[in-house]
């Protein structure tokens, strides 16, 4: 082989049609699009392939709470309940929550990858220039990788400790300690209300810790859904024995020894085994070479609805980056669209980026819907009502008491949860729906499908929920909204 024909090789070996920043979810997303569209596809990850949702987010975070909510459930039937008065077995909890990481070891998802022939590049990658990304190996290499068409930051969030006095020696915890803690802390300070916060304090709680959480504010848990919402998660906590504070602001904290003094600003002090701040992500976009094409490293990257960056033709931003909506089940949508859209312009074929288009991400802005794995959950999917006014839509919010369904009463004794609907008076559609209570996570998609579908009340009346089911609380919000 000649020296030209050898440095083409080795050329080819690095270029692709597309390269992809970061092998997580969305990441994975994205490649397995655009590899279906039949475009060759590098991905470069610098921890465990499957990213922040496999190993420290939403699989762990849910085996744990997981046995919390079951225990929860039957303690409310009679005849099951005295069976399960017991403690949660807090090894075999663990062990089911390692086991849904697969041990923090990511040989399954390089098999995936590598069975639809994705090039896996291991190493942290940074963009040298339009459509080259340099990817430095642990081992010091260093390999530059060409992008023929795409390259796809999908780098994700880390979790914002605060700038506190004390807090590098505190060791605090965030989401990734929360969810892959191996002991029980005797006493755990949350610090934020949000659904890190209230989904690790419900789970620890029930684990044996004593937990306490501080909100900063005054408006409550989970301020970014219904206000009822949080008010029946604050109540679930402290009927469990967990301390709910809100107006509660960390100034301070210091570790000494196995302990940790938490100074509020006031002066008052608390003491705690272990604390954890949930409060916010940062994206991981400040080490990757956005400046090398005059973006701002560190930066939310603001994208079209087919998740290219804005004014660029080549780079677009996926998932959390984007700041969009900051759920893997919305990166990873985004990534269906996005690796769509990339496979579209590289092949010369049309675009479709309108509203509810093939390649917009349109759901980012109608349709998000998220659930809360407390006890009880909550689950919503579009705008709250107040949103919906602020975005000066002519609205009517629609209210039910859950524990009124007959399906909720055969769910549970002391069934406790509230519903909302709320409609657009124009249209006569729904633009969001909230639920709270046991088990309501398995109807929230019933409710996207509603406000993705713009399908009217008047056809809704005609979709019967199956008697006895929670699902009849549709039939009952359906009624109210009509004066039956």
């Amino acid at each position: 082989m000649t020296a030209a024909e050898t440095t083409e090789e080795a050329r080819a070996a690095t270029e692709y049609d597309v390269v992809v920043l970061g092998a997580g979810p969305v990441g994975e997303n994205v490649a397995d699009r655009a590899r279906a569209a039949g475009l060759s596809v590098a991905i470069v990850e610098s921890e465990l392939i499957g990213g922040e949702c496999s190993y420290w987010a939403c699989m762990p975070s849910k085996a744990l709470l997981r046995p919390v909510t079951a225990r929860a459930d039957a303690r409310r039937v009679p005849g099951l309940r005295q069976a399960v008065q017991g403690d949660l077995d807090v090894s075999a909890v663990l062990a089911h929550r390692d086991y849904f990481t697969s041990n923090w070891k990511d040989d399954g998802q390089v098999g995936w990858l590598e069975s639809i022939d994705v090039a896996i590049h291991r190493g942290h990658g940074r963009i040298e220039g339009p459509r080259k990304v340099t990817v430095e190996a642990p081992d010091g290499g260093r390999t530059t990788l060409t992008a023929r068409h795409a390259v796809a930051v999908c780098t994700g969030t880390r979790a914002v400790v605060p700038d506190l006095p004390g807090i590098a020696d505190a060791k605090p915890w965030t989401s990734r300690e929360a969810t892959s803690a191996q002991q029980v802390p005797g006493r755990l300070v949350v610090v934020g209300g949000g659904v890190v916060g209230v989904e690790m304090a419900t789970a620890w709680q029930a684990l044996g810790s004593q937990v306490t959480v501080l909100v900063r504010g005054e408006e409550g848990l989970l301020p970014r859904m219904e206000p009822f919402a949080g008010e029946h998660v604050r109540a679930a906590l402290e009927e469990a024995g967990a301390t709910v504070r809100t107006g509660a602001s960390v100034s301070a904290v210091e570790r000494e020894g196995a302990t940790v003094a938490v100074t509020l600003e006031g002066g008052e002090q608390l003491e705690a085994d272990e604390i954890l701040f949930a409060v916010g992500r940062a994206p991981r976009t400040d080490d990757i070479g956005l400046e090398s094409v005059g973006l701002e490293p560190g930066s939310w990257l603001a994208v079209d609805d087919s998740c290219r960056v804005t004014g660029s033709e080549w780079l677009y931003a996926v998932g959390d980056a984007n700041h969009r909506a900051l759920l893997t089940h919305q990166g990873k949508y985004q990534a269906r669209i996005a690796g769509e859209a990339i496979a579209a312009r590289a092949q010369g074929r049309a675009v479709d980026d309108a509203r509810w288009g093939a390649h917009a991400a349109t759901a980012d802005h109608a349709a998000v819907p998220q659930v809360v794995f407390t006890d009880p959950e909550a689950g919503s999917v579009g705008l709250t009502l107040a949103e919906a006014e602020r975005a000066g839509r002519r609205v009517r919010a629609v209210d039910y008491d859950m524990a009124s369904v007959a399906g909720t009463g055969l769910y549970a004794d002391g069934y406790k949860g509230h519903a909302r609907m709320v409609v657009d008076l124009d249209t006569e559609t729904l633009v969001g729906v909230t639920f709270v209570g046991p088990a309501v996570s398995e109807l929230v998609h019933s409710a996207t499908v509603a406000v993705v579908g713009e399908v009217p009340v008047s056809r809704l009346w005609h979709a019967v929920p199956s008697y006895p089911t929670i699902s009849e609380v549709w039939l009952r919000l359906l009624e109210t909204y009509r004066g039956a």
